[in-house]
């Protein structure tokens, strides 16, 4: 197929982009050919026109499919060109966060500026062993690959890690190593990867420092190969190191810094030790304050000098060498601010007395004046004489800066030979790996000799990479029997001739340097001359005569010539190093310069890197002899050629393995992606070369079954043959037509660019056709369902709204003319009331309204005449009133105003007084004024007298018509009081009428206030009651619901409690898990040791050839019972002496046993813990002795029988015991003189006699020794009774008691019958003397408990007073714990008891045993006792007599020397399949248990020591033989816990008897208490549980990711994915591949096997638990480390299997064993691969629904979730960030993995065995016959 017809409408292409590098755009219609323009629209829905290039018509690159972006592995992308690997870059690195992506054979690490997860010992283990293509890209799969093909090929490896500064070399090369470390361990006890990380202090220190790029930037090349032995373990390294930059001590650019180290002096300079240094601040020295930048932000110099520090000591470097250290820095630093003084052109010299020189001088150790002398003079040697000669200040500059440079690499290279030798391996290295941590290509502005080097070195190593690249390839093709065509790719030989070959630049380079008068100039047109023109690579730039231009395999490089001389000379004045080597005071200084020579051998690693000038090897190797001084002499580009060639040899001698690190962008902010860098850095790095190789040839590649269930849809049925590969070919020639396109291999089909792309698209439209089909049918048949149902819903709707319709009609009709007929009869009703109450209320109102009327009319007449005579008086009153205040008013204004008026007139004469002349000029004339104005005022005059007499007049008429008036009023007065006798008879009646009215009134209102009173009690009455009666209601309701709260209150804190109680019971259950697994894993991890303990013991006995006579090792588990445990027996001290005494030669001799040790630190805590106890009861003791002693002050003293009686028993004792022991003495050295061996071995029958007899005489001889004492102590009492009662003495004088006996000897009967009462008399007060002391006793104890009940008393009360004053919810909780403190402390004396009255049982059965034997002895005496001659003369008579059936005891009987026997019959050789099947489940168990009886029935302790003692030892060794058989593991297992159960059942305590039968009671120990041995066989159960499961791990390990990820269980639902180079194991089942049938049958196997060997149920929950979350991690961690995992029809495909788990559980009846629960993450998981992953909803779902999975790990999920077909989308970055955002506050583990490696605690719950132990028979097939039934 053409690659052109791809180019059709909606498909996607890159065009370039002068921002982003390439942008994404859509055709809007096809391409035809011989179109010059495309019609595309960008992204942003921009239309463009992009047009074609008229010359070459390259269409532009075309996009990949959406479900292949993202790919792990660039070369498993469709189209394989630049975009695609930008664009892939960038989605994994900022949508999905993955740092690491596959491109071929290259890892290609993003450096995030971010710390990640992903480097923990869980990934570590999780990517140990798989193969490279399993799990998704990362540092810890490349290492694994090479570790691998390093174990398989016999082949060293080595991983190339390079790129720019600051893209992360150093970590990715740290964490390679650290992974290296923790897969294969070490060989030594000290790590090496802690030795190799704790020089990286050092190593960064003195070769790192601050550039403009990159803070921590390592200014050297290091290649660290990591040895291993035979067995792969790390044994030791050793690091070269290559191109340190010198020069940057000397010099440093703007913002850059100098080497680390200086400034860490500088920092530390206050520091004690370092006041001798004379260093100040950084500032002040001219070599470290160039760059202008002093301080890192966030870094302390001082602090990081302590780490410096430190890990110079950890390394070895001591104290007297890291001060001569750094006395030579300092002497660096002083020197660089050295000045030089000019005296002329060609000579200077140093001031006199130069402070920075004479400090430099006193740290060296070397005289001031030679060294000036020399920093200003060089010496000249010809062949016939040698003279001194100046030199110029700029030369001596530039040789002291070369002095300092050459002292620093001198002092490099010594620190990394001193770290090689703590890193040197002791052991033979047989192979290793390298890790090469090295710069990439790099292109500046101004570039000179430095990137000249470093450029150099990156075309050798991208030469070694493309062939590398083409040989893989090479090698694919031929496996593949694919026809091999050339493939052109870049060979950059021709650029390594232009440097290295004859009369290449470097060539060139060195002539120039030997010229007497060579330039940099004069070198330049060499260049020209040789060069240009004829070499294509080479080119002159143009407006340049200084430069040159090389093409690179990355890109071209402008070099400038200026100062390449100079550096590759990079000459040192010897006379320098002279005076340094003379140094006699400073040690040091002569060691950096004494193997100068080999340190500038060509066989060494060469000065040369970013500054090679400046940089040096640090690796000498031994140099050929007679070369030293020629080779002294050589440049540092040769030198540097030399130290390339080396590495190459060694990389081409390894397997490499590539890792290219990017740097994203140039301010190192965290998961930011700038285009333009990485482009620039793929290019360089050979990223996109290997893409190119790929692509030229076949670069897809799928295996035949891969693409026959990919394209399987594109297959009609008769397609599909039997042979797969002939379907595939079939299918191939129909679907592509171009055979060129694609090629068939033995297992794999090769297509080549595009085709693949080809096919998806073909399998989409099938597809996407197929889904138009079925959603049309599907729609079609849904909606004709849905017309059906809508039809037949309307019909059966409308046929019951017709019926409803007309019953609603009739009933309407009904109702209308019932209606109208109550209606007439209402309103002819209403109308016959309202005119009847009309009627009424008319003639009411009228009669009312009427006599209203009249009352009104006369009212209103008498008002009328009233009004009229009041009407007359007042007018009167008022018109005089008005007249009076009139004229008053009018006066008053006249006498106003004729006042002001006169005030003027005064004021006018007073002015007119004062200035009269001026008066006179202001008024003309006014004389006549005054004329006028006198006749105005006589005027006036007359006008007054004229009104005086007006009003005389008036007066006269006034007083006139005043008399007449006062007549009238005379004469109306008399009238009025006529008028007023007259009425006032109308006025009393009057008043009488209105006072009855008003009474009337009154009544009628008192009336109507009583009845409005008595309305307004009444409501407020029944508004009381209403009101009282809802203050009872909601006094009620208050009520209930205080009710309802205190019981919701009382439920609320009952339930707390429980819940808290709950809580804390969880919490404690928690807690001990944590102790039992913490316990546990001690107890593994002492296994392990003394596994450990026991090959090494092994191997000393192998390398021991001749053991030494008579050394015998006491067993260890022997040797710590015996130490640990002790028994209670019956023999004496005395006989255990001897056996002790030969034991400890023995015991001296074995080493060590930590068991033993900590066994022995138990029993001292315990020891101690009894002592305190001990202590405690002393200390009460005493305190009762002297409350007695003060009580019987106060009393008299009573009689000291009990004392007499202690003191004569302790007398008894002691002579008892003397004679005892030497009777013992006597009877063993007896023994023992017998030459018989046979008779006193300890298993022979005399020596059992005799034990038997000794043991049975001194039991009585204790019987009578109580006697002997009860009869004295009686005799002493009745002594004291017989003696007066004033003595006060009661001790027994036992010889006056003896005197009055002998006296009364002599009397006869008489006496015998007085001492037989006094004996009586002292009896009966010895009685009453003991009832006294007992009932003292009592009283006393009745008082104590009194007074504790007193106590307990005071303190109820006080607790209650306090209870009370605490609100209900603590009053609860406080009685609560003290209910729980009380009841806690009854038990605990209930327990105390329990365990005194155990102690006194076990003393009475002993007791009763022994009256038992003397009862027999007895019998048997009495039957001896017998004569013959009566046994004669009884009657015989002949009876039948019947063979009694022997009864068992459940006992088996074994002699001593059969134990060996025993252990190897019954547990070393037997076969755990055979007893499985034939015999009854934990028969061993039994059998063993049976034995201890026995001997625990022979009260025998070395018996049962040694039977125990060694039965474990026994099953560690069958453990330890065949521990990887789990039938073994599981058989031993289960009679470990079945004899356990029985030492529990049967050892006689309360809590274990409860389940037997009376039969089974009578069989428990009777003599030993064998607890702590039960431990010991908790502990190996433990042990062996723990073995059992790594057993079960290691066999479905390898079952569980194939059979739970990577197999289809649903044949169909997931697609296969097209894969890169990196081929990962096939999904499809194959023949020798693992499915879930397969971890089922598994499971099946597993579980029969424990049923079978009779485990118990508990346990066997317990495993089933464990092996299913060792199922579920394993599952869950490798689907976080896979991208292609991460799928909807993944999580279809996991449910499912999970819910075959569950059916297997739910089919053996272990639903509830917790498994279930186990994978509920992994459950989780799936679901989250099933869930929709959009809205805001669905990330609340998904938040409520991930609760078993913690934060970092449903991230993660979505991360990675890639969808496998078309119809599926992609996770938003947005939607990631609201799960984050919602998920921030939830406290979980950041940790990503599941720890596969983590066991659950196991407990043995006690499972009492039903089985009569009587019933058991020995089958003869264990070989058991020397074994008894008893």
């Amino acid at each position: 197929m053409a690659a052109s017809e791809l180019y059709t409408k909606y498909a996607r292409v890159w065009i370039p982009d002068p921002e982003e590098v390439w942008k994404s755009a859509e055709l809007l219609k096809d391409y035809k050919p011989g179109d010059k323009v495309l019609q595309l629209r960008l992204e942003e829905g921009k239309d463009l026109e992009y047009c074609l290039d008229p010359k070459t018509k390259e269409l532009p690159p075309l996009r990949n499919p959406d479900i292949l972006v993202g790919e792990n592995d660039l070369t498993a992308l469709s189209y394989l060109h630049e975009p695609a690997v930008l664009h892939n870059l960038k989605v994994r690195f900022i949508d999905s966060k993955l740092i690491y992506t596959y491109c071929g054979i290259v890892l290609v690490a993003i450096n995030p500026y971010e710390q990640l997860p992903i480097y923990g010992e869980d990934i570590i283990n999780a990517y140990s062993g798989q193969n490279m293509g399993d799990m998704d890209p990362h540092i810890f799969a490349v290492a694994e690959e090479a570790y691998k093909q390093m174990a398989r090929d016999e082949r060293n490896q080595s991983i190339i890690v390079s790129g720019e500064s600051g893209a992360g070399k150093t970590v990715s090369a740290k964490y390679a190593m650290r992974y290296f470390a923790t897969v294969s361990g070490s060989a030594s006890e000290a790590n090496v990867e802690e030795k190799v990380l704790a020089s990286n202090p050092i190593m960064e220190s003195i070769g790192n420092a601050k550039t403009t790029r990159n803070d921590n930037s390592s200014r050297f090349g290091k290649y660290i190969e990591i040895g291993f032995d035979k067995r792969y373990r790390i044994i030791g390294a050793n690091m070269r190191t290559y191109l340190l930059e010198k020069s940057r001590v000397v010099f440093q650019a703007e913002e850059e810094r100098n080497y680390h180290i200086f400034y860490q002096l500088c920092a530390s300079a206050a520091l004690p030790e370092f006041k001798t240094l004379r260093l100040g601040n950084a500032n002040y020295f001219h070599y470290t304050k160039q760059g202008g930048s002093p301080v890192i932000d966030g870094v302390d110099d001082a602090k990081e000098m302590v780490n410096t520090r430190q890990a110079c000591t950890l390394l070895g470097i001591s104290d007297s060498y890291q001060m001569g250290i750094f006395r030579i820095l300092a002497g660096i630093l002083h020197l660089g601010n050295v000045e030089f003084v000019s005296r002329d052109s060609d000579s200077c010299t140093v001031p006199p007395k130069h402070e920075p020189l004479t400090i430099f001088c006193d740290l060296m150790g070397v005289e001031y004046e030679e060294m000036a002398h020399w920093l200003c003079h060089r010496k000249l040697a010809t062949a016939t004489e040698t003279y001194i000669k100046p030199i110029s200040k700029l030369h001596a500059i530039n040789a002291r800066d070369a002095l300092a440079k050459h002292i620093y690499a001198n002092l490099f290279n010594w620190i990394v030979d001193h770290v090689n030798k703590a890193l040197h391996a002791t052991v033979k290295q047989h192979s290793f790996i390298g890790v090469l941590d090295i710069y990439g290509f790099e292109t500046f502005e101004i570039n000179s000799f430095e990137q000249f080097c470093i450029n150099y070195a990156n075309e050798k190593l991208q030469q070694q990479f493309n062939m590398h690249v083409f040989k893989l390839e090479q090698e694919e093709y031929m496996k593949e029997q694919i026809p091999w065509t050339l493939i052109d790719f870049y060979d950059n030989q021709p650029c390594i001739n232009l440097i290295e070959a004859k009369m290449g630049v470097l060539d060139l380079l060195d002539e120039e340097c030997k010229m007497p008068k060579g330039s940099d100039d004069s070198w330049a047109q060499k260049l020209y001359n040789t060069h240009l023109n004829k070499c294509a690579l080479f080119e002159k730039p143009r407006l340049s005569n200084k430069a040159f231009i090389i093409k690179h395999f990355a890109d071209k490089v402008e070099y400038q010539c200026e100062g390449f001389l100079e550096k590759n000379k990079d000459t040192v004045y010897e006379e320098q190093i002279k005076v340094l080597k003379s140094s006699k005071k400073f040690k040091l200084l002569p060691e950096l310069f004494q193997d100068e020579e080999k340190v500038l051998s060509p066989t060494s690693a060469t000065p040369s890197g970013r500054v090679p000038l400046s940089r040096t090897a640090v690796k000498p190797a031994k140099a050929r002899p007679g070369q030293a001084s020629k080779e002294h002499k050589k440049t540092v580009g040769h030198q540097f050629r030399n130290s390339l060639h080396l590495l190459m040899e060694t990389l081409n001698a390894t397997t490499p393995h590539y890792v290219r690190c990017i740097k994203p962008n140039d301010f190192k902010f965290p998961f930011t992606f700038d285009e333009k860098r990485a482009v620039q850095q793929l290019r360089a790095c050979g990223v996109l070369e290997t893409i190119r190789i790929s692509a030229a040839g076949f670069p897809s590649r799928w295996t035949y079954q891969e693409f026959f269930s990919r394209y399987r849809v594109l297959m009609k049925q008769r397609d599909v043959l039997g042979d797969r590969k002939q379907t595939c070919k079939n299918v191939l020639e129909k679907l592509i037509q171009d055979k060129d396109k694609y090629q068939f291999g033995k297992t794999k089909i090769f297509f080549r660019a595009g085709q693949v792309a080809y096919l998806e698209k073909i399998r989409a439209d099938k597809l996407r056709a197929a889904c138009i089909r079925i959603q049309k049918t599907i729609r079609g048949w849904l909606m004709r369902k849905k017309y059906m149902r809508m039809r037949k819903a309307a019909v059966t709707i409308q046929r019951h709204v017709r019926g409803y319709q007309a019953r609603c009609y009739a009933k309407f009709l009904r109702r209308t003319r019932a209606a109208i007929t109550i209606q007439k009869f209402q309103r002819m009703y209403v109308v016959r009331k309202r005119y009847q109450r009309m009627r009424a209320t008319t003639i009411a109102l009228q009669a009312l309204l009427r006599g209203y009327m009249v009352r009104n009319k006369y009212q209103m007449m008498l008002r009328e005449h009233k009004t009229v005579i009041i009407q007359k008086h007042v007018r009167g009153w008022l018109a005089r009133l008005h007249y009076c205040r009139i004229l008053k008013a009018i006066v008053y204004l006249q006498c106003c105003y004729r006042r002001m008026m006169a005030k003027r007139e005064l004021k006018k004469l007073k002015i007119e007084a004062r200035s009269v002349e001026r008066y006179k000029k202001l008024h003309i004339g006014l004389e006549n004024k005054i004329m006028q104005l006198q006749r105005k005022i006589d005027e006036q005059n007359k006008e007054y007298k004229s009104l005086l007499e007006k009003m005389s007049n008036l007066e006269i008429t006034y007083s006139t018509e005043t008399e007449k008036l006062r007549n009238d009023v005379e004469r109306l007065r008399m009238s009025e009081e006529e008028a007023k006798n007259a009425t006032n008879r109308v006025i009393s009646l009057q008043e009488e009428i209105a006072k009855l009215r008003k009474e009337l009134h009154q009544t009628q209102s008192e009336k109507k206030t009583i009845e409005e009173w008595a309305d307004k009690y009444k409501h407020d009455t029944e508004q009381l009651v209403s009101e009282l009666k809802e203050q009872n209601t909601l006094l009620k309701t208050e009520k209930e619901d205080l009710n309802r709260r205190i019981h919701d209150q009382a439920r609320e804190i009952t339930e707390s409690m429980e819940r808290k109680l709950v809580e804390e019971t969880k919490q404690l259950e928690l807690d001990l898990n944590d102790e039992r697994l913490r316990y546990q894993n001690l107890l593994n991890e002492f296994s392990r040791l003394e596994e450990r303990y026991d090959d090494l013991k092994d191997e000393m006995n192998l390398m021991v050839s001749i053991p030494k006579p008579g050394h015998k090792r006491t067993d260890s588990t022997h040797s710590s019972n015996e130490s640990e445990y002790t028994f209670s027996s019956e023999i004496t001290e005395a006989e255990d002496l001897p056996v002790r005494m030969e034991q400890e030669p023995s015991e001296k001799k074995a080493p060590l046993d930590m068991s033993l040790f900590l066994k022995l630190q138990k029993r001292v805590t315990e020891l101690e813990q009894e002592k305190q106890s001990l202590q405690d009861e002393l200390d009460r003791k005493e305190e009762q002795a002297l409350r007695a002693k003060a009580k019987e002050e106060e009393r008299p003293p009573m009689r000291g029988a009990e004392l007499e009686y202690e003191s004569l028993k302790r007398q008894e004792l002691e002579s008892e015991n003397k004679k005892l022991k030497n009777e013992l003495n006597e009877l063993q050295k007896a023994l023992t003189e017998t030459r018989a061996p046979e008779v006193t071995a300890p298993g022979a029958p005399a020596y059992r006699v005799l034990l038997d007899q000794l043991t049975s005489v001194s039991e009585e001889l204790e019987v009578r020794k109580e006697e002997v004492l009860i009869l004295r102590s009686q005799l002493v009492s009745q002594k004291e009774a017989i003696q007066p009662k004033e003595d006060k003495n009661t001790m027994t004088d036992a010889t006056l008691l003896l005197e009055d006996v002998q006296k009364m000897k002599d009397k006869g009967e008489i006496a015998q019958a007085y001492i037989g009462l006094k004996e009586t008399n002292r009896l009966l007060e010895s009685q009453l003397q003991s009832q006294k002391k007992s009932h003292e006793n009592e009283l006393e104890s009745l008082r104590g408990e009194i007074q504790s009940l007193k106590e307990e008393n005071n303190r109820q009360q006080q607790l209650l007073a306090q209870n009370l004053q605490l609100p209900p919810e603590a009053r609860i909780e406080a009685s609560l714990q003290h209910e729980i403190t009380r009841l806690t402390n009854e038990n605990l004396d209930l327990m105390e008891q329990l365990e005194k009255q155990d102690k006194t049982v076990r003393k009475l059965k002993k007791q009763l045993k022994v009256f038992a034997k003397k009862i027999g002895e007895l019998e048997v005496g009495q039957m001896e006792n017998i004569s013959p001659g009566q046994i004669i003369d009884e009657p015989i008579r002949p009876v039948n007599i019947p063979r009694k059936e022997k009864d068992f005891q459940g006992m088996l009987e074994y002699k001593r020397e059969d134990e060996q026997k025993l252990v190897k019959n019954l547990i070393l050789e037997l076969k755990p399949r055979g007893v499985a099947v034939n015999l009854i489940p934990g028969l061993p168990a039994y059998i063993l248990f049976m034995c201890v009886r026995h001997a625990d029935y022979l009260n025998d302790d070395q018996k049962v020591r040694s039977l125990l003692t060694s039965t474990i030892n026994g099953i560690k060794k069958v453990l330890k033989k065949r521990g990887d058989d789990f039938e073994t593991v599981s058989f031993w297992l289960s009679n470990t816990c079945r004899f356990l159960h029985c030492l529990k059942q049967y050892s006689g305590e309360e809590g274990f008897m409860k389940h037997n039968t009376p039969r089974q009671n009578e069989h428990c120990l009777t003599n030993f208490d064998l607890a702590e041995y039960r431990q010991v066989l908790s502990d190996l159960a433990i042990q062996i549980y723990q073995q059992l499961v790594r057993v079960l791990e290691n066999i479905l390990q390898p079952m569980i990711v194939s059979g739970m990820l990577e197999h289809e269980t649903i044949q169909g639902v997931s697609g296969v994915k097209p894969t890169g180079l990196r081929k990962r194991t096939s999904s499809i089942a194959d023949e020798g591949t693992y499915t879930l049938d397969s971890i089922i049958r598994q499971l099946n196997s597993f579980h029969s096997v424990m049923c079978q060997h009779g485990m118990d149920p508990e346990l066997i929950k317990q495993v089933v638990k464990q092996m299913f979350y060792i199922i579920g991690a394993v599952t869950l961690n490798n689907l976080l480390l896979r991208k292609d995992m991460c799928s909807w029809s993944k999580g279809m495909q996991i449910r499912y299997n999970v819910s075959q788990l569950e059916e297997w559980l739910r089919d053996k009846n272990l639903m509830n064993s917790g498994a279930k629960e186990t994978l509920e993450p992994l459950i989780q998981a799936a679901q989250l691969l099933q869930v929709k992953k959009k809205t805001d909803e669905d990330a609340e779902a998904i938040c409520s629904m991930c609760n078993a999975l913690t934060t970092a790990q449903i991230v993660k999920v979505l991360n990675l979730y890639t969808p496998v077909n078309e119809f599926e989308e992609r996770v938003l970055v947005s939607f990631i960030r609201t799960i984050q955002v919602r998920l921030r506050d939830r406290k979980d583990s950041p940790q990503l993995l599941m720890d596969a490696k983590h066991i659950f605690p196991v407990t043995f719950p006690f499972n009492p065995s039903s089985l009569a132990l009587e019933t058991i028979q020995i089958p003869a097939s264990l070989g058991l016959g020397f074994i008894s039934r008893v």
